[in-house]
């Protein structure tokens, strides 16, 4: 998807604002936002196989823009919610108008340790992403292979970034498979080999490129063709 999201190589932005000593969360609310998506998506489908990411990239573009961090994670948890039946938008609309009327209003409560305990640990729970090699799939480059990125536009999530697409880079490293994240067709779903590919940095940014840079990008197989 080429959405506002995409904006590695984006100018007009200015630099980014490197924040000494950030807290986890800035306020209050941004730590209840994650605990809210955390406890829901540990014990519902909510976002059903298109994943988080996907509604996060569906907002529109100029609410993308002036939202913060976890106010996306909001916009795409209200909007997942309403889209898979867990409550309608008439609901979600009475609720919030009733607090902004109201501010004060005591928000409901309901205290379960041993929910709580099991968020923690789905937290701390480790989960590998790479697989074995799978005899039945062959790779189609090795190490030092000059490759290019696939112009891809898929109509959902992706991982291959906008900015890459058309370039030309160096095979640097075989990763074990991992299953593609991508809202593809079922069909292209399942394990792939990942690699690291190196870019030169004037290959991406031509003469605004700073001198004996290079970039390095894990990439699945299907965004790779050979040069």
């Amino acid at each position: 998807m080429n959405g506002i999201h995409d904006m590695g190589g984006m100018h007009g932005f200015g630099p980014i604002d490197i924040e000494e000593d950030e807290p986890v969360f800035h306020q209050l609310w941004e730590g209840r936002v994650y605990g809210i998506v955390t406890t829901i998506r540990g014990n519902h489908e909510v976002y059903g196989t298109d994943g988080s990411r996907s509604f996060i990239e569906n907002i529109p573009p100029d609410q993308y823009l002036a939202s913060s961090y976890y106010e996306k994670w909001m916009l795409a948890l209200e909007t997942a919610l309403v889209a898979n039946g867990f409550l309608s938008q008439e609901e979600l609309e009475a609720r919030t108008l009733a607090f902004r009327e109201t501010p004060n209003t005591e928000v409901p409560r309901r205290e379960d340790p041993e929910a709580t305990q099991q968020v923690i640990a789905n937290i701390r729970m480790r989960t590998p992403m790479a697989k074995n090699p799978d005899p039945g799939i062959s790779v189609a480059f090795q190490v030092g292979d000059t490759i290019r990125a696939r112009k891809i536009h898929l109509p959902g999530h992706s991982r291959l970034p906008r900015y890459i697409q058309g370039k030309v880079g160096t095979i640097e490293k075989l990763y074990k498979l991992q299953d593609i994240q991508d809202h593809v067709p079922e069909s292209e779903q399942g394990a792939q080999p990942v690699y690291s590919v190196r870019f030169e940095a004037q290959e991406l940014w031509g003469a605004a490129a700073e001198a004996n840079q290079s970039l390095y990008i894990d990439m699945w197989e299907s965004y790779l063709e050979s040069v």
